[in-house]
């Protein structure tokens, strides 16, 4: 199969980014084709604006939506925006390597999908959640923070990492795709010291040689549960008999 891998990390010596290069290393191992996408290394604008376009749609404003509409359908949007669909066209596994800051993805990463994840070509008002048009391809996050496992859980003074992950994951279950359960490895800082800083390298090492067992299996793991579109009423509203799997939709009781 074709593996995407996408990087949002500035610094090479960064353990996100040796995570990376054996999700990379690993993906090759197994004769999978591999497509890569560092977005700092790449100099990805991520910030969506009218420059990037040869004109708006309207002309006399910049309407995201219908500019990006316009563009997808006249086969005119920004090359480097083409560039990463055809990454992503052509993959059956994106595996999205970065850290949590300030309670979410970096914002290279936030610009990167909110410029190529372009209505028209990804998705549009039909095309989307159970019928999204990047249906039957699988998405892996693999995640670095700073804080501890006990920090980051649903109890945790950093709060629930599974919660700062939704939004992302929504994301990506609206063009359609399923997300896997989310890798994450917690106490990923400079800070350590003595025992514990051999105690954390020793882990993260293990991390990385486990790291071609991880992309073999990816094909074999249960997604994530969303909610179906057969879940909500014509109003878009979550039905009384529809189970609720997180507490972004829920019932009022």
């Amino acid at each position: 199969m074709a593996v995407l891998v996408v990087i949002a990390h500035p610094d090479k010596n960064s353990f996100t980014q040796q995570w990376a290069k054996e999700s990379i290393h690993g993906a090759r191992n197994l004769e999978h084709e591999v497509l890569v996408s560092d977005l700092y290394e790449m100099k990805f604008d991520p910030i969506e604006k009218a420059a990037h376009y040869d004109f708006t749609y309207p002309k006399n404003q910049f309407d995201v939506l219908r500019t990006q509409e316009f563009h997808s359908q006249n086969n005119s949007l920004p090359k480097e925006v083409l560039t990463e669909l055809e990454k992503i066209n052509r993959c059956e596994l994106i595996i999205f390597h970065f850290p949590i800051w300030w309670f979410s993805p970096p914002a290279a990463l936030k610009g990167w999908m909110e410029r190529v994840f372009v209505n028209g070509a990804a998705h549009d008002t039909t095309y989307r959640f159970d019928k999204g048009k990047l249906k039957n391809k699988r998405a892996q996050f693999c995640v670095t923070m700073g804080a501890s496992k006990q920090e980051s859980s649903f109890n945790g003074k950093e709060a629930d990492i599974e919660m700062l992950l939704w939004p992302m994951a929504y994301t990506l279950k609206y063009l359609g795709m399923d997300v896997l359960p989310h890798k994450i490895i917690n106490s990923v800082h400079s800070y350590h010291t003595d025992n514990k800083k051999i105690a954390i390298e020793k882990n993260l090492k293990s991390e990385l040689q486990n790291q071609l067992s991880f992309i073999q299996n990816c094909q074999l793991a249960e997604p994530l549960k969303f909610n179906k579109d057969t879940d909500f009423s014509n109003d878009g509203v979550l039905k009384e008999s529809a189970l609720s799997h997180s507490p972004f939709i829920r019932h009022s009781k």
